[in-house]
Protein backbone atom coordinates (compact mmCIF):
# COMPACT_ATOMS: atom_id res chain seq x y z
CA UNK A 1 0.00 0.00 0.00
CA UNK A 2 1.25 3.48 -0.82
CA UNK A 3 0.06 7.00 -0.15
CA UNK A 4 -0.36 9.54 -2.95
CA UNK A 5 -1.98 12.98 -2.51
CA UNK A 6 -3.26 12.06 0.99
CA UNK A 7 -4.98 8.93 -0.39
CA UNK A 8 -4.12 5.36 0.67
CA UNK A 9 -3.72 3.38 -2.57
CA UNK A 10 -3.57 -0.38 -3.02
CA UNK A 11 -3.00 -2.04 -6.41
CA UNK A 12 -3.72 -5.75 -6.83
CA UNK A 13 -3.23 -8.29 -9.65
CA UNK A 14 -0.48 -6.30 -11.34
CA UNK A 15 1.55 -3.13 -11.22
CA UNK A 16 0.67 0.45 -12.05
CA UNK A 17 2.94 3.49 -12.19
CA UNK A 18 2.30 6.53 -10.02
CA UNK A 19 1.21 8.67 -12.99
CA UNK A 20 -1.64 6.29 -13.83
CA UNK A 21 -2.68 6.01 -10.18
CA UNK A 22 -2.76 9.82 -9.95
CA UNK A 23 -5.04 9.90 -13.00
CA UNK A 24 -7.56 7.67 -11.16
CA UNK A 25 -7.26 9.82 -8.02
CA UNK A 26 -7.88 13.04 -9.99
CA UNK A 27 -10.84 11.43 -11.78
CA UNK A 28 -12.51 10.57 -8.47
CA UNK A 29 -11.70 13.95 -6.89
CA UNK A 30 -13.30 15.70 -9.89
CA UNK A 31 -16.33 13.42 -9.80
CA UNK A 32 -16.92 13.85 -6.03
CA UNK A 33 -15.92 17.50 -5.48
CA UNK A 34 -17.77 17.88 -2.17
CA UNK A 35 -16.25 14.82 -0.52
CA UNK A 36 -12.75 13.75 0.48
CA UNK A 37 -11.20 10.65 -1.06
CA UNK A 38 -9.47 8.68 1.71
CA UNK A 39 -8.60 5.34 0.12
CA UNK A 40 -8.53 3.72 -3.30
CA UNK A 41 -8.15 0.05 -4.22
CA UNK A 42 -7.36 -0.70 -7.86
CA UNK A 43 -7.83 -4.29 -9.04
CA UNK A 44 -6.29 -4.94 -12.46
CA UNK A 45 -8.35 -7.42 -14.50
CA UNK A 46 -6.79 -7.71 -17.95
CA UNK A 47 -7.67 -4.54 -19.87
CA UNK A 48 -10.00 -3.36 -17.11
CA UNK A 49 -9.40 -1.79 -13.72
CA UNK A 50 -11.96 -2.12 -10.92
CA UNK A 51 -11.97 0.83 -8.53
CA UNK A 52 -13.10 0.52 -4.93
CA UNK A 53 -12.90 3.79 -3.04
CA UNK A 54 -13.88 5.32 0.29
CA UNK A 55 -15.16 8.89 0.56
CA UNK A 56 -15.43 11.07 3.65
CA UNK A 57 -18.35 13.52 3.45
CA UNK A 58 -17.55 17.19 3.96
CA UNK A 59 -18.90 18.38 7.30
CA UNK A 60 -21.39 21.21 7.23
CA UNK A 61 -22.97 23.51 9.75
CA UNK A 62 -26.70 23.27 10.15
CA UNK A 63 -28.38 26.66 9.79
CA UNK A 64 -31.88 27.27 11.10
CA UNK A 65 -34.25 30.21 10.97
CA UNK A 66 -34.96 31.23 14.56
CA UNK A 67 -36.90 34.35 15.50
CA UNK A 68 -36.27 35.89 12.09
CA UNK A 69 -32.51 35.20 12.00
CA UNK A 70 -30.49 32.55 10.19
CA UNK A 71 -28.26 30.98 12.84
CA UNK A 72 -26.17 27.89 13.39
CA UNK A 73 -26.05 28.11 17.18
CA UNK A 74 -27.53 30.36 19.83
CA UNK A 75 -24.24 31.29 21.45
CA UNK A 76 -24.21 34.78 19.89
CA UNK A 77 -27.77 35.62 21.04
CA UNK A 78 -28.23 38.04 23.92
CA UNK A 79 -30.49 37.17 26.88
CA UNK A 80 -33.62 38.67 25.26
CA UNK A 81 -33.20 36.66 22.02
CA UNK A 82 -32.49 33.49 24.02
CA UNK A 83 -35.71 34.04 25.99
CA UNK A 84 -37.62 34.66 22.74
CA UNK A 85 -36.32 31.37 21.32
CA UNK A 86 -37.08 29.49 24.55
CA UNK A 87 -40.68 30.81 24.70
CA UNK A 88 -41.62 30.21 21.05
CA UNK A 89 -44.03 27.44 20.05
CA UNK A 90 -42.17 24.44 18.66
CA UNK A 91 -44.04 22.13 16.31
CA UNK A 92 -43.42 18.40 16.22
CA UNK A 93 -43.03 16.48 12.97
CA UNK A 94 -45.31 13.43 12.71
Amino acid sequence: MKRLEDVDVEVSNGEMDDQEILAYIHYLKDKFKNETLSSLKLNIDGDYVDMHYHLIPTPFERIRRITGYLVGTLDRFNDAKRAEERDRVKHAVK
